[in-house]
Protein backbone atom coordinates (compact mmCIF):
# COMPACT_ATOMS: atom_id res chain seq x y z
CA UNK A 1 0.00 0.00 0.00
CA UNK A 2 1.03 3.70 -0.46
CA UNK A 3 1.95 5.54 2.33
CA UNK A 4 2.26 9.28 1.68
CA UNK A 5 3.07 11.71 4.50
CA UNK A 6 3.12 15.83 5.28
CA UNK A 7 5.61 16.57 7.22
CA UNK A 8 5.72 20.62 7.85
CA UNK A 9 7.97 22.31 9.68
CA UNK A 10 5.58 24.81 12.24
CA UNK A 11 7.80 27.73 12.91
CA UNK A 12 4.90 29.83 12.24
CA UNK A 13 0.83 29.94 10.24
CA UNK A 14 1.28 27.68 7.15
CA UNK A 15 2.02 29.41 3.65
CA UNK A 16 0.49 28.81 -0.01
CA UNK A 17 3.50 26.77 -0.74
CA UNK A 18 3.48 24.51 2.17
CA UNK A 19 -0.35 24.18 1.35
CA UNK A 20 0.50 23.08 -2.31
CA UNK A 21 2.86 20.47 -0.88
CA UNK A 22 -0.35 19.07 1.74
CA UNK A 23 -2.49 19.03 -1.20
CA UNK A 24 -0.32 17.14 -3.91
CA UNK A 25 1.40 14.76 -1.03
CA UNK A 26 -2.91 13.93 -0.10
CA UNK A 27 -4.18 13.69 -3.64
CA UNK A 28 -0.78 11.53 -4.71
CA UNK A 29 -1.84 8.95 -1.90
CA UNK A 30 -4.89 9.10 -1.95
CA UNK A 31 -5.39 8.28 -5.87
CA UNK A 32 -3.27 5.51 -5.36
CA UNK A 33 -5.61 4.33 -2.12
CA UNK A 34 -3.35 5.00 -0.12
CA UNK A 35 -3.03 6.24 3.42
CA UNK A 36 -1.38 9.52 4.40
CA UNK A 37 0.73 10.11 8.05
CA UNK A 38 1.33 14.17 9.28
CA UNK A 39 4.45 13.88 11.06
CA UNK A 40 5.03 17.57 13.08
CA UNK A 41 9.28 18.51 11.78
CA UNK A 42 9.73 20.44 15.04
CA UNK A 43 13.61 19.48 15.70
CA UNK A 44 14.28 22.64 16.58
CA UNK A 45 11.45 23.96 19.12
CA UNK A 46 13.13 27.02 20.12
CA UNK A 47 11.66 27.81 16.61
CA UNK A 48 8.89 25.49 16.34
CA UNK A 49 6.71 25.96 19.71
CA UNK A 50 3.96 23.47 20.34
CA UNK A 51 1.38 25.99 19.65
CA UNK A 52 2.66 26.50 16.46
CA UNK A 53 2.43 22.50 15.59
CA UNK A 54 -1.32 22.73 16.89
CA UNK A 55 -2.46 25.85 14.84
CA UNK A 56 -0.98 24.12 11.42
CA UNK A 57 -2.79 21.21 12.52
CA UNK A 58 -6.62 23.23 13.11
CA UNK A 59 -5.18 24.99 9.70
CA UNK A 60 -4.88 21.31 7.94
CA UNK A 61 -8.29 20.36 8.95
CA UNK A 62 -10.08 23.64 8.06
CA UNK A 63 -8.72 22.64 4.69
CA UNK A 64 -9.67 19.40 3.89
CA UNK A 65 -6.67 17.69 3.96
CA UNK A 66 -7.30 14.79 6.99
CA UNK A 67 -4.57 12.27 7.80
CA UNK A 68 -4.78 8.37 8.65
CA UNK A 69 -1.89 8.65 11.43
CA UNK A 70 -0.50 11.48 13.19
CA UNK A 71 -1.11 13.68 16.03
CA UNK A 72 -4.34 12.93 17.45
CA UNK A 73 -5.22 10.30 15.40
CA UNK A 74 -2.31 7.84 16.79
CA UNK A 75 -0.91 5.06 15.04
CA UNK A 76 2.03 2.80 15.04
CA UNK A 77 4.20 4.77 14.44
CA UNK A 78 4.34 7.64 16.80
CA UNK A 79 5.54 9.83 18.57
CA UNK A 80 4.83 12.27 15.65
CA UNK A 81 6.40 14.99 16.65
CA UNK A 82 10.21 15.10 16.00
CA UNK A 83 11.02 16.30 19.21
CA UNK A 84 10.10 13.55 20.64
CA UNK A 85 12.39 11.10 18.72
CA UNK A 86 15.72 11.75 19.59
CA UNK A 87 16.37 8.03 20.80
CA UNK A 88 15.74 6.68 17.36
CA UNK A 89 18.09 9.46 15.79
CA UNK A 90 20.46 8.41 18.17
CA UNK A 91 20.26 4.75 17.70
CA UNK A 92 21.09 5.41 13.81
CA UNK A 93 23.65 7.76 14.43
CA UNK A 94 24.95 5.18 16.98
CA UNK A 95 25.15 2.31 13.51
CA UNK A 96 26.77 4.77 12.12
CA UNK A 97 29.97 5.40 14.41
CA UNK A 98 30.20 1.33 14.95
CA UNK A 99 31.37 0.99 11.27
CA UNK A 100 33.59 4.18 11.75
CA UNK A 101 31.52 6.62 9.35
CA UNK A 102 31.20 9.77 11.63
CA UNK A 103 33.75 12.09 12.81
CA UNK A 104 33.75 15.02 14.96
CA UNK A 105 34.05 18.51 13.21
CA UNK A 106 35.11 22.26 15.37
CA UNK A 107 34.45 24.42 12.39
CA UNK A 108 32.44 27.26 13.30
CA UNK A 109 30.09 28.61 10.88
CA UNK A 110 31.91 31.50 10.42
CA UNK A 111 34.90 29.06 9.23
CA UNK A 112 32.11 27.49 6.99
CA UNK A 113 31.03 30.08 5.02
CA UNK A 114 33.83 32.24 4.78
CA UNK A 115 34.34 33.54 1.28
CA UNK A 116 36.82 31.53 0.52
CA UNK A 117 34.69 28.19 0.83
CA UNK A 118 33.47 26.01 -1.97
CA UNK A 119 29.65 27.15 -2.22
CA UNK A 120 27.10 25.26 -4.59
CA UNK A 121 24.97 27.25 -6.63
CA UNK A 122 22.19 27.28 -4.11
CA UNK A 123 24.28 28.87 -1.61
CA UNK A 124 25.19 25.89 0.44
CA UNK A 125 29.07 24.98 1.14
CA UNK A 126 30.68 22.18 0.54
CA UNK A 127 32.64 20.97 3.08
CA UNK A 128 36.39 21.12 2.60
CA UNK A 129 37.15 17.60 4.86
CA UNK A 130 38.90 19.90 7.30
CA UNK A 131 38.36 17.70 10.28
CA UNK A 132 37.95 14.44 8.76
CA UNK A 133 41.29 13.25 9.47
CA UNK A 134 42.09 14.84 12.81
CA UNK A 135 43.53 11.31 15.10
CA UNK A 136 41.14 10.86 18.51
CA UNK A 137 44.82 12.79 20.41
CA UNK A 138 43.96 15.91 18.03
CA UNK A 139 40.13 15.95 18.48
CA UNK A 140 40.31 16.19 21.89
CA UNK A 141 43.05 18.71 22.16
CA UNK A 142 40.46 21.20 19.92
CA UNK A 143 37.72 20.10 22.34
CA UNK A 144 39.87 21.56 25.06
CA UNK A 145 40.84 24.44 23.05
CA UNK A 146 37.56 25.68 22.04
CA UNK A 147 35.42 24.49 24.60
CA UNK A 148 32.77 23.43 23.45
CA UNK A 149 31.23 20.23 21.80
CA UNK A 150 32.13 19.11 18.56
CA UNK A 151 29.30 18.70 15.58
CA UNK A 152 29.18 15.12 13.66
CA UNK A 153 29.51 14.34 9.97
CA UNK A 154 29.00 11.50 7.84
CA UNK A 155 32.11 10.33 5.60
CA UNK A 156 30.70 10.39 2.31
CA UNK A 157 31.99 8.47 -0.15
CA UNK A 158 33.32 9.43 -3.92
CA UNK A 159 30.73 8.13 -6.20
CA UNK A 160 27.47 8.88 -8.30
CA UNK A 161 24.60 8.87 -6.07
CA UNK A 162 21.48 8.67 -8.38
CA UNK A 163 17.90 8.75 -8.86
CA UNK A 164 14.94 9.09 -10.84
CA UNK A 165 12.43 11.32 -9.54
CA UNK A 166 8.93 10.62 -10.36
CA UNK A 167 7.81 14.18 -11.41
CA UNK A 168 11.44 15.59 -12.06
CA UNK A 169 13.03 12.83 -13.29
CA UNK A 170 16.52 11.68 -13.61
CA UNK A 171 19.00 13.15 -11.09
CA UNK A 172 22.68 12.59 -9.70
CA UNK A 173 25.15 13.87 -7.80
CA UNK A 174 29.02 13.07 -6.41
CA UNK A 175 28.77 13.60 -2.63
CA UNK A 176 32.40 14.47 -2.10
CA UNK A 177 32.71 16.90 -5.07
CA UNK A 178 29.27 18.61 -5.04
CA UNK A 179 27.97 18.14 -0.87
CA UNK A 180 31.18 17.24 1.36
CA UNK A 181 30.81 15.23 3.72
CA UNK A 182 27.62 16.56 5.94
CA UNK A 183 25.95 17.30 9.39
CA UNK A 184 24.69 14.28 11.37
CA UNK A 185 24.37 16.22 14.62
CA UNK A 186 25.12 19.82 14.98
CA UNK A 187 27.50 20.93 17.70
CA UNK A 188 24.85 21.74 19.96
CA UNK A 189 23.08 18.53 19.87
CA UNK A 190 20.53 19.05 17.84
CA UNK A 191 19.76 16.21 15.16
CA UNK A 192 20.32 17.24 11.40
CA UNK A 193 17.12 17.18 9.26
CA UNK A 194 18.91 14.31 6.98
CA UNK A 195 19.72 11.64 9.00
CA UNK A 196 15.86 12.30 11.02
CA UNK A 197 14.22 12.25 7.99
CA UNK A 198 15.29 9.07 6.84
CA UNK A 199 15.14 7.27 10.18
CA UNK A 200 11.42 8.68 10.44
CA UNK A 201 10.23 7.83 6.94
CA UNK A 202 11.67 4.52 7.67
CA UNK A 203 10.02 3.83 10.81
CA UNK A 204 7.04 5.23 9.80
CA UNK A 205 6.28 2.83 6.27
CA UNK A 206 6.42 5.94 4.31
CA UNK A 207 6.51 4.10 0.44
CA UNK A 208 6.27 7.51 -1.55
CA UNK A 209 7.75 11.21 -0.23
CA UNK A 210 6.28 14.64 -1.84
CA UNK A 211 8.29 17.85 -1.46
CA UNK A 212 9.45 20.75 -2.93
CA UNK A 213 12.28 20.73 -5.75
CA UNK A 214 14.36 22.83 -3.04
CA UNK A 215 14.94 19.54 -1.27
CA UNK A 216 15.70 18.17 -5.06
CA UNK A 217 19.45 18.24 -4.26
CA UNK A 218 18.67 16.61 -0.63
CA UNK A 219 18.11 13.04 -1.98
CA UNK A 220 21.33 12.25 -2.93
CA UNK A 221 22.61 12.39 1.15
CA UNK A 222 19.41 10.70 2.34
CA UNK A 223 19.55 8.02 -0.25
CA UNK A 224 22.71 6.98 0.87
CA UNK A 225 21.96 7.16 4.49
CA UNK A 226 19.26 4.55 3.94
CA UNK A 227 21.96 2.27 1.73
CA UNK A 228 24.32 2.86 4.97
CA UNK A 229 21.39 1.97 7.93
CA UNK A 230 20.37 -1.38 5.53
CA UNK A 231 16.12 0.67 5.05
CA UNK A 232 14.01 0.45 2.12
CA UNK A 233 14.24 4.42 0.24
CA UNK A 234 10.67 5.41 -0.72
CA UNK A 235 9.62 7.42 -4.41
CA UNK A 236 10.33 10.54 -4.49
CA UNK A 237 8.24 13.52 -6.00
CA UNK A 238 9.20 16.78 -6.33
CA UNK A 239 7.54 19.44 -7.39
CA UNK A 240 8.25 23.04 -8.64
CA UNK A 241 7.67 26.14 -6.14
CA UNK A 242 5.24 28.61 -5.52
CA UNK A 243 6.71 32.25 -5.74
CA UNK A 244 5.30 35.76 -5.15
CA UNK A 245 4.66 38.00 -8.14
CA UNK A 246 7.70 39.48 -7.84
CA UNK A 247 9.81 36.11 -7.94
CA UNK A 248 10.75 35.59 -4.35
CA UNK A 249 9.99 32.37 -2.78
CA UNK A 250 7.40 32.24 -0.49
CA UNK A 251 7.91 32.03 3.28
CA UNK A 252 6.56 32.36 6.66
CA UNK A 253 7.02 36.17 6.66
CA UNK A 254 4.71 36.44 3.27
CA UNK A 255 1.70 37.33 5.49
CA UNK A 256 -0.21 37.78 2.72
CA UNK A 257 0.42 34.38 0.74
CA UNK A 258 -0.22 32.87 5.23
CA UNK A 259 -3.53 31.16 5.78
CA UNK A 260 -3.87 33.69 8.80
CA UNK A 261 -4.66 36.61 6.15
CA UNK A 262 -6.31 33.94 3.88
CA UNK A 263 -8.98 32.58 6.16
CA UNK A 264 -10.15 36.05 6.35
CA UNK A 265 -11.70 36.36 2.86
CA UNK A 266 -11.46 32.90 1.39
CA UNK A 267 -12.87 29.43 1.63
CA UNK A 268 -10.72 26.38 1.75
CA UNK A 269 -12.18 25.20 -1.29
CA UNK A 270 -11.20 28.40 -3.00
CA UNK A 271 -7.82 28.15 -1.36
CA UNK A 272 -7.74 24.40 -2.59
CA UNK A 273 -9.24 25.22 -6.07
CA UNK A 274 -6.57 28.08 -6.69
CA UNK A 275 -3.73 26.19 -6.11
CA UNK A 276 -4.75 23.33 -8.38
CA UNK A 277 -5.50 25.81 -10.92
CA UNK A 278 -1.59 26.89 -10.70
CA UNK A 279 -0.45 23.38 -10.03
CA UNK A 280 -2.34 22.88 -13.39
CA UNK A 281 -4.77 19.88 -12.76
CA UNK A 282 -7.92 22.50 -12.27
CA UNK A 283 -9.44 23.59 -15.44
CA UNK A 284 -10.26 27.00 -13.65
CA UNK A 285 -9.70 28.65 -10.96
CA UNK A 286 -12.94 27.71 -8.92
CA UNK A 287 -13.53 26.63 -5.72
CA UNK A 288 -12.79 22.43 -5.22
CA UNK A 289 -12.83 20.83 -2.53
CA UNK A 290 -9.67 17.83 -2.21
CA UNK A 291 -12.15 14.85 -2.60
CA UNK A 292 -13.11 16.64 -5.78
CA UNK A 293 -9.76 16.92 -7.26
CA UNK A 294 -8.78 13.35 -7.38
CA UNK A 295 -10.40 12.52 -10.51
CA UNK A 296 -8.32 15.51 -11.77
CA UNK A 297 -5.36 15.31 -10.36
CA UNK A 298 -1.55 13.39 -12.41
CA UNK A 299 1.40 14.37 -12.29
CA UNK A 300 1.60 14.66 -16.08
CA UNK A 301 0.14 17.78 -15.41
CA UNK A 302 1.59 19.61 -12.50
CA UNK A 303 4.21 22.25 -14.25
CA UNK A 304 8.26 21.33 -14.23
CA UNK A 305 9.32 25.30 -13.76
CA UNK A 306 8.55 27.30 -10.47
CA UNK A 307 5.08 28.83 -10.68
CA UNK A 308 4.67 32.51 -9.66
CA UNK A 309 0.95 33.57 -8.38
CA UNK A 310 -0.45 36.07 -9.92
CA UNK A 311 -0.90 38.97 -7.66
CA UNK A 312 -4.45 39.00 -7.62
CA UNK A 313 -5.69 35.42 -7.74
CA UNK A 314 -6.14 35.71 -3.66
CA UNK A 315 -7.21 39.08 -3.12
Amino acid sequence: MTVGRFAPSPSGRIHLGNMLCCLLAWLSARQKEGRVVLRIEDLDTARCPRRYAEQMEEDLRWLGLRWDEGPEVGGPGGPYYQSLRNDLYQAALERLQDRGLVYPCFCTRAELHASSAPHREDGQVIYAGTCRALSSAQAAEKARKTGRSPALRLRVPEEEISFTDGHMGFYQENLARECGDFLLRRSDGMFAYQLAVVVDDAAMGVTEVVRGADLLSSTPRQLLLYHLLGLKPPAFYHFPLLLAADGHRLSKRNADAGLESLRGHCTAEEILGKLAYLAGFNPSAEPRDAESLLQDFSWEKVPGEDICIPPTLFS
